[in-house]
């Protein structure tokens, strides 16, 4: 190749990775959309009601949730690291930018509250909430949830306000290993008894 053509080839090169390079630069950032992630969520209707809110006590309230979190949840599902062969069946079907939409959707709710149920229980779950349980290493919830439960988005999720009988069958799947998704919470709940785990399941649904 002749030093003229040479240098003819290089300056078009040099101009189309420019150009890509602009025009990469130029991309609008994802955002996710609430209304498509309405749309992608009639099919959770079934289960967490059109809204995400208090339907089943067997299901989760999504409502008011961290949408980071529920995206994580999401993934885990759809790789299996998370074990729920329902949840696993839809997640498959969703890409990362459809998690993205559903959880900005249920995200932009506002959560309603609960109440906890067990008045002989309740001294017992506020004493684990806020204070931990020192003799079995056990630190408070409050340290990660906060005080009310709300959480600290892309960190740790909204508690407060939710289904205690969900709540409960997270703690028994997180101290069983059957929900082995997060290798913290199983630690904590492996120190937890069958009687720590509902008290502090019940005051967990009264936070608000």
């Amino acid at each position: 190749m002749k030093p003229v053509q040479a240098l003819i080839l290089s300056a078009l090169l040099s101009a189309a990775a420019f150009g890509s390079a602009q025009a990469a630069e130029t991309k609008p950032a994802f955002k996710a959309d609430p209304a498509k992630g309405q749309a992608l969520a009639q099919v959770c209707a079934a289960c967490h009601t059109a809204d995400g809110s208090r339907g089943s006590p067997a299901n989760p309230i999504l409502q008011g949730q961290h949408p980071e979190y529920l995206v994580k949840q999401l993934q885990e599902f759809k790789s299996g690291k998370r074990n729920n062969a329902i949840m696993k069946g839809f997640a498959a079907n969703l890409s990362d930018e459809d998690m993205k939409h559903i959880a900005a959707f249920y995200a932009g709710k506002t959560a309603k509250p609960g109440a906890a149920k067990n008045k002989d229980t309740i001294r017992l779950g506020e004493k684990i909430y806020r204070g931990g349980i020192t003799a079995k290493g056990v630190p408070s919830c409050a340290g990660c949830h906060g005080p009310t439960g709300a959480g600290i988005p892309a960190q740790y999720p909204r508690l407060g306000g939710q289904h205690a009988d969900y709540t409960e069958s997270q703690m028994n799947g997180f101290r069983a290993g059957t929900r082995a998704n997060n290798a913290q919470m199983m630690t904590i709940a492996a120190k937890l008894s069958d009687l720590e785990i509902k008290a502090v399941s019940d005051y967990i649904a009264g936070l608000r």
